[in-house]
């Protein structure tokens, strides 16, 4: 009797243990199912800044924000990194390090631009530097990593140079494996006398370098030797209309078209890829400005939703808008579907979140950043009422 006595207190124990540790689990569980919940529901933001400041306002390089995913929102969460003129940013696909060019000229007793590599602290969402090399050229002004995640890519604007820069194992820069000075002048006078080149980006194959030079009228086709971290040129390089003055390239998800942005003369080209050669073959020009318009429309920025089913652009100077298209999604052509203000100045960069949700725009002259969400049926960005005071954010990057 006594046994069975025993027996029923032992079962009833193991019973009242197991529903408790069962109780308090569910709850652990909710709690990180919560926070999890927490973080899903925000994406982090690097937003890259123009320090110098001819107008009074001062920035201290770069700035972090956490955007809420349902709403567009910012939230300030602090200065990752006090680092002069970081104008452009990358992010390593293996989200430890972030990259920035510091757009240095006039400022720089030098004349020499320079790179600079952080850490990304994740638990206190700020940069740790990591090193600076020099850019091999002045006013770098843009930054890429191939995707091989060895090397960093910069483009030079000022001295209208190309270098590459290998990444060691603690995220680090090595010293240029390449720099190559393009050669050429455009008609386009105080603007083209020489090369300068704006942008540098590689195809997803990762068997394609372009860059984007605005002084020459040209985009430069190479190839990357990635066990020596070589450029090598290719007998595929682009050339516009004289005076166009290319700016930034971007490729279609399809990776069957890409699509060229001109600073000066306001178009945009598209073309088919040839995947074996690298070649871009032009098969449409539309202009990114509205019919009649006689003002100079500085074109900036170019990027295609993750959908791949609309494009964007930004116009400066006096427009201060952005170009809105939809994409064929059989012949590749774009349809222009207008013309939103950006309600800032200087809308020199813009970016599309990972969700393809929200458009922001960083008004590099009127210091904010504006938050547009995009219609998913039409592609027309719909004014959210969303702005944010950044100094002059001139590049915006998010941690995907």
């Amino acid at each position: 009797m006594n046994k069975l006595r025993n027996f029923h207190l032992y079962g009833l124990i193991s019973l009242l243990l197991n529903t408790f540790i069962s109780v308090t689990g569910f709850a652990q569980s909710n709690v990180n199912d919560s926070q999890a919940s927490a973080e899903v529901n925000s994406s982090l933001l690097f937003v890259g800044t123009f320090t110098a400041g001819n107008d009074g306002i001062k920035s201290a390089g770069i700035y972090v924000y956490e955007m809420d995913n349902t709403t567009g929102a910012l939230k300030y969460v602090g200065i990752g990194a006090n680092t002069a003129d970081p104008s452009y940013l990358v992010i390593h696909p293996n989200k430890k390090w972030l990259y920035a060019v510091n757009e240095l000229n006039s400022n720089n007793e030098n004349n020499i631009g320079t790179l600079s590599s952080f850490r990304i602290d994740l638990k206190s969402k700020q940069l740790q530097l990591i090193n600076t090399v020099p850019s091999d050229g002045n006013s770098p002004c843009y930054v890429t990593v191939d995707k091989t995640g060895k090397y960093v890519m910069t483009a030079n604007y000022n001295s209208g140079t190309i270098a590459v820069f290998p990444i060691s194992k603690d995220g680090a820069l090595g010293e240029a494996t390449t720099m190559i000075l393009h050669q050429g002048k455009g008609p386009v006078v105080g603007r083209q006398e020489g090369p300068h080149a704006h942008m540098i980006t590689q195809d997803s194959d990762k068997r394609f370098v372009y860059a984007v030079d605005l002084g020459i009228d040209k985009v430069m086709v190479y190839t990357l030797d990635t066990l020596q971290g070589k450029l090598i040129a290719t007998d595929h390089n682009v050339s516009t209309n004289p005076g166009a003055g290319p700016r930034h390239l971007v490729f279609h998800p399809n990776q069957q078209w890409a699509y060229l942005v001109h600073e000066l003369d306001g178009f945009i080209e598209a073309f088919t890829i040839d995947k074996s050669s690298g070649a871009l073959t032009m098969f449409q020009t539309i202009p990114n400005f509205p019919e009649g318009m006689k003002m100079q429309p500085a074109s900036a920025d170019i990027h295609i939703t993750p959908n791949g089913l609309y494009l964007y652009t930004t116009n400066r100077g006096e427009l201060n808008n952005i170009g809105m298209y939809s994409i064929d999604q059989k012949s590749g052509t774009l349809r222009l579907l207008g013309h939103q203000p950006t309600h800032g100045k200087t809308p020199r960069n813009f970016v599309i979140d990972p969700s393809g949700k929200f458009v922001l725009v960083a008004n590099q002259n009127s210091s904010n950043i504006v938050t547009f969400r995009i219609d998913q049926a039409s592609g027309k960005l719909i004014e959210t009422g969303l702005e944010t005071s950044v100094p002059h954010p001139v590049c915006l990057k998010f941690l995907e």
